[in-house]
């Protein structure tokens, strides 16, 4: 096996760092299959580092039966033959060193594939070695399930099995049987897979579903929920999952130890981290912040709350206070986009018209928020979710719940490189795996390197204002107080201040500056039309004001 150096980095370089997720299905296709590969993730790095940002995050790539686009493992220390080999990963990874980007994995650990040897072997006797490496439990009297328990791709969390006569637990789908993490012997082989992408050189690791790793060792049921929606993600009222509080079927408290442990090994390598996903409804926040407060177990986690339809500024504040109020020395990443939910371009514009427009704010506004940032494959050109016919989809999710939720395909659709090439540029083959809309294909690449006021310039512009600033990657955050509809704070550290005040309506509003702040020093953000007279700051509908303090 390959093992590579890590050239020395310095510990905390993930402490306000900029990620770029990579899916790599959609993200360049060199074979024709029109499929992406890791040779063509490879040949757009460049695009990427031209960003601005510190790391890349690719999405599953491991062997893999692709029930569920490869979150379903059947091979740990592979890649897939779809994406190519283990030699393209390493070609991949030393064109990433060369161009000054990290490079983090998915790792999705809470469940493998039904065709994993580990579950072959698991559900072939009660007795054999594995017999334990899974959630296997009797059933009820009358034949149903252990417990009341739901999958998330709908219906019960269960499946029968007739060889063991038993039940096997699947959060996700039937084929994603849930590993028992109470066995000693499945946390030490996880860590091994864990490790072996650490010797490859690797610099870290997104930890899929990282508070469902354990579940309740008495099966208790789980009672129900009284939900609130506002800021949900990809669960919404058409799936009953979200009706029950989902106490007993993830985030134990068994998982703190085990986090401890990861930790302790990512310790024993120089420079590397973990951004878990924190999926856990409105307790997300306090399960954040148990799970990466310490410095003990994980370096930072992401959540739902700005995956949502909510883009306004009470809402915004609201988390970011939460977050400062039960965080204490954890670390968050925000994200406005992923794989798995609707593109934050569609979610917030109100109409065509100001798409671009919301694309250039939303970016302003995470570059200067507290934490650390990911960006999705394809925001920066101000891709819209794309509308698919239900023969199009391919995400279990979306077929399971359409048309009531048409599922993750719309924000997986290729990526668009060249406008005037077939299927924008993505592969020289005659289909792709997902289509490339019209619409995408007309902001390609080329066309937004053309045009100066582009959204593609305006992210390396808003990235590079981050990077340029100290107190916007690590400093204080301090709000200020406004009416609902602004968005206004302070960000210091090291004797800078800088101030900023976001409009998101769609209407004009002032602010009268609070004399106590001192002088003001407007700062000029391009594409931005605010001003500052007399005291009181204008903004146009979708506009944000920045200034020196």
């Amino acid at each position: 096996m390959a093992t590579q150096a890590v050239k020395a980095v310095d510990a905390n370089w993930w402490r306000g760092a900029v990620i770029y997720q990579i899916y790599p299905r959609s993200f360049q296709d060199t074979t024709g299959d029109g499929i992406g590969d890791i040779k063509g993730i490879t040949a757009r790095l460049p695009h990427v580092a031209s960003l601005g940002v510190d790391a890349i995050w690719l999405s599953p790539f491991f062997t893999s039966p692709m029930a569920d686009m490869g979150y379903d493992v059947s091979d740990y220390c592979n890649v897939d033959p779809m994406f190519g080999a283990l030699a393209d990963f390493d070609e991949m990874m030393a064109e990433a060193e060369r161009l000054g980007l990290k490079v983090i994995i998915d790792q999705v650990i809470s469940h493998t594939s039904d065709r994993h040897p580990w579950f072959v072997e698991s559900r072939s006797s009660r007795t054999n070695p594995k017999a334990d490496w899974y959630v296997w439990a009797d059933p009820k009297p009358d034949g149903t399930a252990p417990t009341n328990w739901l999958s998330i791709f709908g219906g019960p969390g269960w499946e029968w099995d007739g060889v063991r006569k038993q039940y096997y637990m699947h959060n996700f789908l039937i084929a994603q049987p849930d590993l028992n993490f109470h066995n000693p012997d499945v946390q030490n082989a996880m860590l091994d897979t864990v490790r072996f992408w650490l010797d490859r050189g690797v610099h870290g690791f997104r930890l899929d579903t990282v508070n469902y790793y354990f579940h309740d060792k008495q099966l208790r049921n789980n009672p129900p929920m009284v939900y609130d929606t506002d800021g949900a993600g990809m669960e919404t009222d058409t799936n009953p999952y979200s009706m029950q509080n989902h106490l007993y079927d993830k985030t134990q408290p068994e998982n703190i130890d085990f986090l401890k442990r990861l930790r302790a090994l990512l310790d024993s390598y120089q420079g590397r981290a973990t951004v878990g996903e924190v999926g856990d409804g409105p307790r997300s926040l306090s399960t954040l912040a148990l799970y990466t407060t310490g410095n003990d177990k994980l370096h930072m986690c992401y959540t739902f709350d700005f995956l949502g339809p909510a883009f306004d500024a009470a809402y915004i504040r609201k988390v970011m206070t939460t977050v400062a109020d039960t965080v204490s020395n954890g670390w968050v990443c925000w994200a406005f986009s992923n794989h798995d939910v609707i593109r934050h371009v569609t979610r917030f514009a109100e109409s065509p018209a100001e798409q671009d427009r919301v694309a250039k704010l939303s970016i302003t506004l995470l570059s200067v928020l507290r934490g650390s940032i990911c960006l999705y494959q394809g925001e920066e050109l101000g891709l819209t979710e794309a509308e698919l016919s239900f023969e199009d989809l391919r995400d279990p999710y979306g077929i399971r719940f359409w048309p009531a939720f048409k599922g993750r395909d719309g924000c997986r659709t290729p990526m668009a490189w060249e406008t005037s090439e077939p299927h924008a540029g993505f592969t020289t083959g005659s289909k792709t795996w997902l289509p490339v809309p019209g619409e995408h294909a007309a902001r390609a690449v080329d066309a937004q390197e053309a045009l100066p006021d582009s959204v593609l310039h305006h992210y390396r512009a808003a990235l590079a204002f981050r990077k340029a600033h100290p107190p916007l990657v690590d400093g204080d955050m301090t709000f200020l107080d406004t009416n609902q509809d602004l968005l206004a704070f302070v960000r210091e550290k090291g004797g800078e201040k800088l101030l900023f005040i976001f409009n998101l309506t769609r209407g004009a509003q002032d602010f009268t500056l609070p004399k106590r702040l001192g002088e003001i020093l407007p700062v000029n953000l391009p594409g931005f039309l605010s001003r500052l007279d007399k005291g009181v700051v204008k903004l146009d509908a979708l506009d944000v004001f920045c200034a020196r303090v």
